[in-house]
């Protein structure tokens, strides 16, 4: 892999870093669209829009921060190190503070169970580290190298940062703290994957050699100390996103065996099963049908026949009225 020049270096603190005669402008930029992010984000998650919520991740600029931490820890810049630290979890305060707001104006609950952009970010797996990985080592790449810096709006739509900001402020509005908790888990897990992948990258350009004589030396101890840090933050991460992908693995699984038992019980008295779903530990079964209903004795039956015995089915049996047609 062909290392990069001290003009790389310059190029990259020039998108990454805070710093020179034009900070303060570069810092109302920051601000400014994160701000416009925060409330884009907020209105697509609220609407459900998918359209509206990709909109909010292409405009946010979180990843310039979180790879400026990179390259300041691989740089050993100890002052853009703390800058780029406080952009990041700053600006992830400040976008869930917007959505904490803004929720208030919405006259219902904005919560997984009611909204698919809330449902799909408060249930982070192992999956998501992994596409997060390669979308954050995709990401330095494209900052490495100027010829193929056109990714990066792609980057800033594969890696969320902040929908689950805005999902942790409108269901903690809400009274759903363990969802705004699930979300949390997502935005630090795409931001340790960003940090590990990005550390990675440098090393493989040989940034290292590149750094200023005086900081190769001087700065071993700051590097270490952060790259153990980042560590210990991915390892933090992988932990919960394990024990959850076992849970919703585990619910799967009970839902569709639920769901083929209910079919066939259902079947058999002339009645369709339109929908199961999965809420916490317990099954939901919708059926429709015609009078009379099918005994939910005989769909336990079934169950502990399967070996679902143990888990919690409730089911909502709806009457297909018969209405005759007059000839």
């Amino acid at each position: 892999m062909i290392g990069l020049t001290q003009d790389d270096v310059t190029r990259m603190r020039a998108q990454l870093f805070v710093e020179g005669p034009d900070r303060l402008r570069r810092l109302s930029k920051f601000w400014l669209l994160l701000i416009l992010a925060g409330v884009i984000a907020t209105a697509g998650v609220v609407s459900d829009s998918t359209a509206t919520v990709i909109g909010a991740m292409i405009v946010a600029p979180l990843m310039t921060p979180i790879l400026g931490i990179v390259l300041a820890v691989v740089l050993t810049d100890g002052r853009n190190l703390a800058r780029s630290v406080f952009l990041v979890v700053a600006g992830a305060a400040v976008v869930v503070g917007i959505a904490w707001l803004l929720g208030h104006f919405v006259p219902y609950p904005v919560v997984a169970q009611t909204n698919s952009q809330v449902a799909s970010r408060v249930s982070p797996r192992l999956v998501d580290l992994v596409a997060a990985l390669a979308t954050g080592a995709v990401g330095a790449v494209a900052l490495a190298r100027s010829d193929i810096s056109d990714t990066l709006p792609g980057v800033a739509i594969a890696i969320s940062l902040v929908p689950p900001l805005a999902v942790i402020g409108l269901t903690l509005e809400s009274g759903a703290p363990h969802q705004a908790l699930g979300a949390l888990l997502l935005f630090g897990s795409n931001v340790a994957a960003i940090l590990a992948t990005g550390i990675v990258v440098m090393a493989i350009y040989r940034l290292f050699e590149v750094a200023e004589p005086t900081r190769r030396h001087a700065g071993v101890g700051l590097r270490r100390a952060s790259v153990a840090v980042i560590a210990i933050l991915l390892i933090a991460v992988i932990v919960p996103l394990k024990i959850e992908s076992d849970h919703v693995d585990a619910t799967t699984v009970r839902q569709v065996t639920v769901q083929a038992v209910a079919q066939q019980w259902a079947s058999a008295a002339g009645w369709s099963v339109v929908a199961v779903a999965a809420d916490h530990a317990t099954i939901l079964v919708d059926a429709v049908g015609p009078s009379p209903r099918p005994d939910p004795a005989a769909l336990r039956t079934e169950l502990i026949g399967a070996g679902l015995g143990g888990t919690d089915v409730r089911v909502s049996l709806q009457l297909r009225a018969y209405i005759p047609v007059a000839h």
